[in-house]
């Protein structure tokens, strides 16, 4: 069956008329195709840091919960996800079956000894961190490190962390590494990371730099804003000095890193999924424009992950909304119409 949409299409709201012949949109038109909701159409939506199969941490990766969250991110539109950090390898079907977003991962979290949660991660080492990143950015394209934790606990060595990338760029593949502390994010940027994933306490004079050499930053604006509510019921101490200093911050970061030309990516990192929409409202929240928070979670997000937009032999990916999400973020809570795969998944 070949889809047929139409309407005005982001980022430039110009009126396109595509149609979905297999897995890519053609502009040629195509006798028979089946028109689908009319309306604003956005490339598919990009969920960029979200960890689906487990609901409490620690626990091992469970394949029918696995899918039973990718289909409520697919429901909201989100077409492709990347999953920074899993409980295990993912199952041969993920990212691949219809009824669920497309998907790059990083396999298991890679991590220190002594850091991290119970139960999850890969822990080779120090010595052993640039070969295990490799091996893994070998398999899947991507290796995940979490290269700093609690309160004084110790960061991965820049030196560590250089060969890191060395070798997984020498293996064709990308790092994206978990940093919350000032010095985290230092070591990070000054690596030449792929992603910096949260990003507290960075040092905004290094936006420059990662703006230059290509370095990402995922923010999990609304994450942090809700674990906020929470810190007033914390003990007093040094992790509630930490954790309420860095994202009181974060929004600052955030508008000043899409200022500074880096490029942003939407990511949810939590429960309930299928969420992305509260997170592009956070950025926006932080000071962003909006047309710029909604491009963190679509055309950007997918063109840094290696797929198009709407255009000519790109992915026939899509979400039809009845209004300019632009004007009325709201929105993103009511498409129209899901598109992935050249197949209507969800349809109002």
């Amino acid at each position: 069956m070949v889809l047929r949409v139409r309407g005005f299409a982001l980022p430039d709201g110009e009126p396109v008329d595509l149609y979905a012949d297999g897995d890519r949109w053609t502009t040629d038109p195509v006798r028979g195709a089946e028109p689908v909701a009319q309306g604003w159409l956005l490339p598919g939506l990009v969920d960029a840091h979200t960890h689906p199969g487990t609901i409490e941490a620690g626990k091992p990766l469970d394949e029918t919960l696995l899918r039973e969250q990718l289909r409520e991110h697919l429901a909201a539109g989100v077409t492709l996800i990347r999953s920074p950090g899993l409980a295990a390898d993912p199952p041969v079907w993920f990212g691949q079956d219809g009824d669920i977003p497309r998907a790059v991962h990083a396999g298991p979290w890679i991590v220190q000894e002594g850091q991290f949660i119970d139960g999850w991660g890969r822990r080779p080492g120090l010595a052993g961190l640039p070969a295990a990143a490799a091996e893994q950015a070998g398999r899947t394209g991507w290796a995940k490190l979490i290269i700093d934790w609690a309160v004084g606990d110790p960061v991965v060595p820049l030196e560590v962390l250089r060969e890191v990338v060395a070798r997984v760029h020498a293996a064709g593949g990308r790092v994206a590494v978990h940093a919350q502390h000032a010095e985290g994010g230092r070591v990070a940027v000054e690596a030449g990371v792929d992603t910096l994933e949260h990003g507290m306490w960075l040092d905004l004079d290094l936006l420059p730099r990662m703006a230059a050499q290509g370095t990402a930053l995922t923010p999990t604006l609304a994450l942090m804003s809700r674990t906020l509510k929470k810190a007033p019921d914390w003990p007093d101490g040094p992790r509630k000095d930490w954790y309420v200093g860095g994202a009181t911050a974060q929004d600052r970061l955030t508008a000043a890193a899409v200022e500074a030309g880096v490029t942003v990516l939407a990511g949810t990192d939590s429960l309930p999924h299928g969420r992305v929409a509260d997170e592009v409202r956070a950025i926006a929240g932080a000071g962003v424009p909006a047309h710029e928070a909604l491009a963190s979670a679509s055309w950007k997000a997918r063109a840094y992950f290696g797929f198009g937009g709407l255009e000519e032999g790109a992915p026939a990916d899509a979400v039809v909304y009845e209004s300019d999400p632009r004007a009325d973020l709201s929105v993103l809570d009511r498409p129209r119409a899901v598109i992935t795969r050249g197949r209507v998944i969800a349809s109002n």
